[in-house]
């Protein structure tokens, strides 16, 4: 792992950890129910995998793993990543055991690839009826990790013509769901020839993907 790299997890740690020791981890992918494409933007968690190994050091898989909300393994992954353009649908033992991981450490980024906007937000309502989805403003850690992005979120594709926001649920200040909307990080992660994107939009997505994994790793502290 490289310095920056170490310096950051370090950083966003609990004073009262232990020093991060890490083995080789991956990109966990949510499969769920509804009938929205969970598997959409195929080559985007791979590019995004090979930028964290170039970029950090950190010893990833080259790929990622699907799972879902009842998956024994799930509680292995410290970032669960979850996308599409449909409808989305938890079961009450699925919601269950997302909120246990959520709230015993886990990190899941929610990546609106047009279309799953509203069915997100009402499943979020269900799973956290007693947290707000909040806005994250620019100056959170998030944006501020092994690259800085003063900005916020970075804007991929256009939707319907409204600025890039993130949102969160946190707990005890602790971010543990990051949502980006009329963003479409994944996008900015695929093949270069899937969606021609300028250069300069595929390295603002990927420098927000490094960020956010390494926020996920370090516990999803730092505010």
């Amino acid at each position: 792992m490289t310095v920056a790299a170490l310096l950051f997890i370090a950083a966003l740690a609990p004073a009262s950890a232990p020093p991060a020791t890490v083995d080789s981890v991956t990109i966990a992918r949510l499969r769920y129910d509804g009938g929205g494409d969970w598997y959409a933007d195929p080559s985007s968690l791979p590019n995004l995998l090979e930028a964290l190994s170039e970029r950090t050091g950190i010893p990833v898989s080259r790929r990622e793993v699907v799972v879902s909300a009842l998956d024994p393994g799930l509680r292995d992954h410290p970032y669960l990543y979850m996308t599409g353009h449909g409808n989305v649908r938890f079961s009450a033992p699925e919601r269950a055991a997302l909120r246990g991981y959520l709230l015993d450490g886990g990190f899941l980024h929610v990546d609106d690839n047009y279309g799953l906007d509203e069915s997100f937000r009402r499943e979020i309502a269900a799973l956290f009826p007693d947290r707000e989805l909040a806005e994250i403003p620019p100056d959170h850690p998030v944006f501020h990790g092994l690259y800085d992005l003063p900005e916020g979120l970075p804007k991929v594709h256009e939707h319907d013509g409204g600025a890039p926001q993130a949102f969160g649920i946190f707990d005890d200040g602790r971010l543990m769901v990051f949502y980006s909307y009329e963003s479409d990080l994944g996008d900015g992660w695929e093949d270069e020839a899937t969606h021609d994107n300028p250069a300069e939009v595929r390295e603002a997505a990927l420098r927000m993907g490094v960020n956010l994994f390494l926020y996920a790793l370090a516990g999803g502290r730092g505010t």
